[in-house]
C-alpha cells in the first residue's frame, strides 16, 4: 500500500475532460481510486438489472411524491466526498440549489441522505462505500438490498465509520433523519413478488 497512487478528484476531472475514459464507461472516485462500475442495466443476469432498476424508480417516485420541493433527488449522479472520492450513490436526497448544482456537486453538507440499491454490490457497498460516506459525514446513508429484501440503515458518521447500523425487514415502517414525517414501508419500495 505505500506505493499506492492516489488520485484526486481535480485529477480524475481532468483525466475524463482529456478523453482518457471511454464515454459509456461508469467509473467513480473511492479513495483515490477509480473505481469500474455495472453498466447501466448491464448486469448478468437481466432480472437483476429490471430489479435493480425498478428499485431506483419506485424509490425516486416515492421520495418525490412525499418530499416534493424540500429536496432535490439526484439519480446515478456525483456527490463530491472529499479531495479524493466522488461516488455516483444510486439516488442522493440533496438540498435544493438554485443551479440545481451546474458549478458543482454536492458535498456531504448538502446531502441529507445516500441510498444505493444493492443487488450484486451488496459487500461493496457494506464495507467500502459506507466507509467512505462515513468519513465525510453524510449524516444518512441506506443499502436496500433488492435480493435479501431488507435495508441496512447507518447514521451517527466518524471518521471510523457509522455508529449506528440497523437492519429492517420489508414490513418495517422507517423514516429519513432529516424527514421524520415521511414514513416509508420498505416493502414499496421493493419489486413486488
Amino acid at each position: 500500500m505505500a506505493n499506492l497512487r492516489l488520485i484526486s478528484v481535480k485529477e480524475y476531472h481532468k483525466m475524463a475532460e482529456t478523453g482518457i475514459f471511454h464515454p459509456e464507461e461508469r467509473l467513480e472516485l473511492i479513495a483515490g481510486q477509480i473505481i469500474k462500475m455495472s453498466a447501466k442495466g448491464m448486469v448478468t443476469e437481466r432480472s437483476r438489472s429490471t430489479a435493480h432498476e425498478s428499485a431506483i424508480i419506485r424509490t425516486e417516485r416515492l421520495l418525490r411524491q412525499r418530499l416534493g420541493d424540500k429536496v432535490l433527488l439526484r439519480i446515478q449522479s456525483p456527490v463530491q466526498l472529499d479531495d479524493y472520492s466522488e461516488p455516483e450513490p444510486d439516488i442522493s436526497v440533496v438540498k435544493p440549489n438554485p443551479l440545481d448544482y451546474e458549478d458543482h456537486h454536492p458535498n456531504a453538507s448538502e446531502v441529507f441522505l445516500v441510498i444505493e440499491i444493492a443487488d450484486s454490490s451488496l459487500k461493496y457497498d457494506r464495507e467500502i462505500k459506507a466507509m467512505a460516506y462515513s468519513k465525510s459525514g453524510i449524516i444518512e446513508y441506506w443499502i436496500l438490498d433488492i435480493n435479501g429484501r431488507k435495508l441496512y440503515m447507518y447514521r451517527l458518521p466518524s471518521p471510523d465509520g457509522y455508529r449506528s447500523e440497523s437492519i429492517f425487514a420489508e414490513d418495517v415502517t422507517i423514516s429519513p433523519l432529516a424527514f421524520g414525517d415521511c414514513a416509508i414501508v420498505i416493502r414499496e419500495l421493493l419489486v413486488k413478488i
